[in-house]
């Protein structure tokens, strides 16, 4: 059984969730006010929808560190869910990572890991949420307690990631940190499984 570490483990910065980065700050007050459900979700909406999906949008440079995904509103799964992190926590919310590891396409034999957030939210407890970006194919929303992932595990071999995470898994990390192009990303996606 996975143990996960109390709401107030999921506040802190890291290198990669610079939560206490002046333009983190910056951004993550303008979405503060009201209770903490709202200011959720609209960090949430703004990742979401105004933050690029770097393969949806064929768009460099490959950004990892929370900041740098705000700075050049670009990011893979990872990357958003680094930022929502960030902004979250920068608003006093808890916030972790969690994984899904997913089949490539339908087409293909592969897996990858697919990025996305655990926010802790009063009377809700641990929430779901994924800033992933939405397309005509795909959909996610912030709806607690309900869960609206963008992707569902269908496959043998795809599964939710068991717990939540501080701070970014290595794998992840490694593959945003070592390839420069958004290609070379889609080309070498990390791959993990519980």
């Amino acid at each position: 059984m996975t143990t996960i570490p109390q709401p107030e483990a999921f506040l802190s910065a890291c290198e990669i969730i610079d939560c206490d980065s002046p333009q983190v700050i910056e951004a993550a007050q303008s979405f503060s006010g009201g209770d903490p459900i709202a200011t959720a979700r609209r960090c949430f909406e703004f990742v979401r929808d105004q933050v690029f999906h770097s393969s949806d949008h064929e768009m460099n440079p490959v950004t990892c560190i929370a900041s740098d995904v705000l700075r050049h509103r670009t990011g893979f799964c990872y990357a958003k869910s680094h930022l929502l992190a960030a902004l979250l926590r920068a608003n006093g919310i808890p916030a972790g990572l969690c994984y899904q590891r997913l089949r490539v396409d339908d087409s293909s034999a592969a897996f990858c890991l697919h990025g996305l957030n655990a926010v802790f939210l009063p009377e809700v407890g641990w929430y779901r949420i994924d800033p992933r970006g939405e397309r005509m194919d795909i959909h996610a929303d912030f709806d607690p307690p309900r869960e609206a992932l963008a992707f569902p595990v269908l496959v043998d071999g795809e599964q939710d990631i068991p717990g939540m995470y501080v701070r970014p898994l290595r794998v992840v990390v490694d593959c945003l940190q070592r390839c420069g192009t958004w290609q070379k990303v889609t080309a070498s996606l990390p791959d993990y499984c519980a």
